[in-house]
C-alpha cells in the first residue's frame, strides 16, 4: 500500500513539473513573439512572463525559487537581447517572492501550500502579492534599462503604466493556466 501512494505521489510530481514547463515554455513564446511585438507606445511594455514566478507553488524550496528565475531571466534575455537585463530583475523578484508571499498571504496560508491564484487567495490579497511582484520586476527592469536618472519621471511613467498593464495581462494569464495548474494536488 505504501508502494502505491509513493508512485502516486512521483507521478502527481511529474505532471506537476510538465504542467510548469509547458506554462514557462508559453510564457516565453508569448513574451516574444506578441508582448515584445505589440506597440502599445513608449510607456508600456509588458513584462508578462514573470506570471510564471507570481504562479509558483507557495512551497516551492527557495534554491529552485532562484533557479527558476535565473532560468527565466536568462532565456528572456537571450530572446530579448537585454543583456542581463531580465537575469537581474528576475532574480531579484524570485528572492523577494517568499518575503512578499509572507507579507500579503501570511504564513497559515503559506503552510497549507498550493498556486497562489485568485481562486485559492481572493480578490485583495491576490491584487496585491500580484501587483507588488510585477511592480518590483519592473521597477528593476526599468531602471536598469534606463541607466540614468536625467529623465526619472519618465522612467517611473514607463514603470506605472508597464505594471498595470501587466498586472491585467499576468491576471488573464492566471486566469487560463492558475486554476488548471495544481489541479491533481487539491489546490
Amino acid at each position: 500500500m505504501l508502494k502505491i501512494i509513493q508512485i502516486e505521489e512521483e507521478r502527481d510530481m511529474l505532471y506537476r513539473i510538465l504542467e510548469y514547463l509547458f506554462f514557462f515554455v508559453v510564457l516565453l513564446l508569448l513574451q516574444l513573439f506578441l508582448f515584445n511585438n505589440l506597440n502599445f507606445g513608449v510607456y508600456v511594455n509588458p513584462l508578462v512572463y514573470i506570471a510564471f514566478i507570481i504562479l509558483l507553488p507557495m512551497e516551492t524550496l527557495p534554491v529552485v525559487m532562484l533557479l527558476s528565475g535565473l532560468l527565466l531571466g536568462c532565456a528572456m534575455d537571450l530572446v530579448m537581447g537585454t543583456a542581463g537585463i531580465n537575469t537581474i530583475a528576475t532574480l531579484f523578484t524570485a528572492y523577494s517572492r517568499p518575503l512578499l508571499l509572507r507579507l500579503f498571504i501570511g504564513k497559515d496560508d503559506i503552510r497549507d501550500g498550493g498556486v497562489p491564484n485568485l481562486r485559492r487567495l481572493g480578490a485583495g490579497k491576490y491584487f496585491r502579492y500580484s501587483t507588488l511582484v510585477v511592480f518590483l520586476q519592473c521597477f528593476v527592469f526599468f531602471t536598469l534599462e534606463s541607466l540614468s536618472w536625467d529623465y526619472y519621471y519618465l522612467t517611473l511613467l514607463r514603470i506605472l503604466c508597464s505594471t498595470v498593464v501587466t498586472v491585467v495581462l499576468v491576471y488573464f494569464a492566471q486566469m487560463l493556466f492558475g486554476d488548471g495548474m495544481g489541479r491533481h494536488f487539491g489546490v
